[in-house]
């Protein structure tokens, strides 16, 4: 069917459409930046096309060079025979207006860390952006809560680790692209252990937290991605508990910890009912990201 296809599709919309039925006829499953079948037909459409990522109305009935709807169906098709996420393709994720360069050596950006800082940046309980001079970034991946750190904190210096060499060797194109080498600091380190003595008013972090039994069921896009990234103990919560145990030893007075935990609330509530968790809205709910200050930590004896 790939092969006989750049004969029949004449247009943007003609690719487009038999892309979706592509991706539907595959029973793909997305959450990799796009949601559905259309969004991610469209998306790789355009990024083949040469195209602004969120405009294809303007694009649909543009009649298509050959070498163009050759290069569409290519990925088209890749992404239906290797099930690899979108991102892995076309070696970029976007979070809001930022750009991010991707591979297989990182877990694909998705954070709704991202989604609050993008929004209002933690106000009101950081108030001020002036008043964060230093940031870190637990579990850095790709480096793009690191980045967007720095970009709202404009005051601050961000120290960001990962236990993967390999994730920071592309968290280092992305901290480069941005021209952020003086403030953004990449080190190897599993959770605290290269900052031990190091202070600061913001921890953030989108760890791994997703529980066995859900690790077990995923569906094969996600296993493209590296599993450490992923999977943390049998509820999903082994590294959040590290972090809850040691941030006070990191934070500075009214400092602030911000953790995403995916579907883990409950369980979460569960095991530290000693502490007055804030969970932070965003599009999809209030369950998946916390704030604690340091003093909420220390009065609940952490």
């Amino acid at each position: 069917m790939f092969d006989q296809a750049s004969q029949h599709l004449f247009t943007v919309r003609d690719l487009l459409r038999f892309g979706v039925s592509r991706f539907n006829e595959a029973r793909l499953h997305f959450g990799h930046g796009c949601t559905n079948a259309h969004d991610e037909a469209a998306y790789l459409i355009l990024h083949a096309l040469h195209l602004p990522h969120d405009e294809l109305d303007p694009y649909l009935d543009a009649h298509l060079l050959p070498q163009e709807a050759k290069a569409a169906l290519a990925l088209i098709r890749e992404r239906v025979e290797t099930r690899k996420p979108a991102p892995y393709l076309t070696h970029e994720a976007w979070l809001g207006d930022y750009r991010f360069y991707v591979d297989e050596r990182v877990i694909v950006p998705r954070s709704f860390i991202a989604e609050i800082m993008l929004n209002d940046g933690l106000a009101p309980w950081i108030e001020y952006p002036e008043l964060v001079h230093r940031a870190l970034d637990l579990c850095t991946g790709s480096g793009c809560l690191a980045i967007l750190a720095a970009h709202h904190f404009p005051d601050a210096s961000v120290d960001a680790v990962d236990i993967s060499h390999d994730a920071l060797d592309v968290a280092q194109i992305n901290v480069g692209e941005y021209g952020l080498d003086e403030r953004v600091r990449l080190l190897q380190s599993d959770v605290f252990a290269a900052v031990e003595g190091e202070k600061y008013d913001l921890i953030i972090s989108n760890p791994p937290y997703v529980d066995a039994p859900s690790v077990a069921a995923l569906p094969q896009e996600y296993r493209h991605e590296p599993p450490e990234s992923l999977g943390s103990g049998d509820d999903g919560l082994d590294v959040t508990r590290i972090i809850l145990e040691r941030a006070t030893e990191f934070l500075n007075p009214f400092g602030v910890l911000v953790v995403e935990i995916g579907h883990n609330r409950d369980v979460l509530e569960a095991n530290y009912p000693q502490l007055p968790f804030v969970w932070l809205e965003t599009a999809s709910g209030d369950g998946f990201v916390f704030l604690l200050t340091r003093e909420m930590l220390a009065e609940a004896g952490f």
